[in-house]
């Protein structure tokens, strides 16, 4: 039993039991994969696969009782790679993050300057896409860390820490009518139900918030435009397409001075960012000081007592 018998196994489920994808993945041949597959097979004396012709088709039933343990051996070999890296490479590697298009965007960049500056010799590397996306990157081992408000907390797989709380604002040109409004008049849902809606795609920063409000208050969401990016919202408020509803962090007095920004912290839930990681998977120590710098209350110490705990 081998590594490469290992990786050929885990990459065939989760890339469809499609070898050629696997082959591609693994950097070497189908018929090399078919091969590492068969050897690990013989070895264990059992098909892992079901197969129709020579084409994989599913996990048999011992397939599906081995692949978590697959699955583990070689997660606890990169954990004891990165333990000896911890010795040989003190303070140098690479510190893969998965976060939304918001969390990069807007929450990490006063983040990535500052850890920067302590830790020139760490690479980073950014997966962006949805939530589910930033959770599945996180238990397939392909991140360290994630980052995101919604779905990392549905997952056992993963330990979930809060970050910070924020909330929604509400965006539209300056010649608008909610622009102009009364001095000590709030705005309403009343008055946001009358225009048409530009926010986010359900699933993304906070948009189950919006949904859950105008639905407890019995009026109408017009969404006439969905998008996981902020400045994709903002680009076509200014267009005069409809108002704007985005995270708060998403707005900037100087950068967006072509529109004007309400304040929505009454109308709408908080949101909470979390930041997850693998339950067992091992942390090296510039990953501690990342959590801190982007969350200074996760100091190392109530990180490790969360872990444990």
């Amino acid at each position: 039993m081998n590594f490469q018998q290992l990786r050929s196994v885990r990459e065939a489920q989760r890339r469809g039991f499609n070898l050629t994808e696997v082959a591609h993945a693994l950097h070497t041949s189908q018929p090399g994969i078919s091969r590492q597959i068969r050897e690990l097979e013989d070895e264990l004396g059992i098909e892992i696969f079901a197969r129709a012709g020579k084409r994989l088709t599913g996990l048999t039933q011992p397939g599906a009782h081995v692949m978590p343990i697959v699955e583990k051996l070689l997660r606890e070999a990169e954990n004891l790679r990165r333990a000896g890296a911890d010795f040989a490479q003190a303070g140098s590697g690479t510190l893969r993050i998965a976060a939304t298009h918001s969390q990069a965007r807007y929450a990490l960049p006063p983040v990535v300057r500052d850890f920067r500056q302590a830790h020139p010799e760490v690479m980073l590397q950014f997966k962006q896409g949805s939530p589910e996306q930033v959770a599945q990157a996180l238990i397939d081992g392909e991140a360290d860390l994630g980052i995101a408000t919604e779905a990392l907390a549905l997952h056992e797989e993963l330990l979930t820490l809060p970050c910070y709380r924020w909330t929604h604002t509400v965006l539209v040109p300056p010649g608008h009518a909610l622009a102009s409004l009364p001095e000590g008049q709030v705005l309403s849902l009343e008055q946001l139900a009358r225009y048409p809606i530009i926010t986010y795609e359900t699933g993304y920063t906070g948009r189950s918030h919006i949904d859950d409000a105008f639905a407890a208050a019995g009026l109408p969401l017009q969404v006439v435009l969905a998008a996981m990016d902020a400045d994709v919202i903002k680009t076509y408020v200014e267009l005069g397409l409809g108002v704007g509803i985005v995270a708060a962090i998403a707005y900037d007095e100087e950068r967006d001075r072509h529109l004007r920004a309400l304040d929505a912290r009454h109308l709408f839930a908080d949101n909470l960012t979390r930041l997850a990681l693998r339950r067992d998977a091992y942390l090296r120590d510039y990953v501690y000081a990342f959590i801190e710098t982007f969350a200074p209350p996760l100091s190392r110490q109530v990180v490790e007592q969360a872990r444990h705990g």
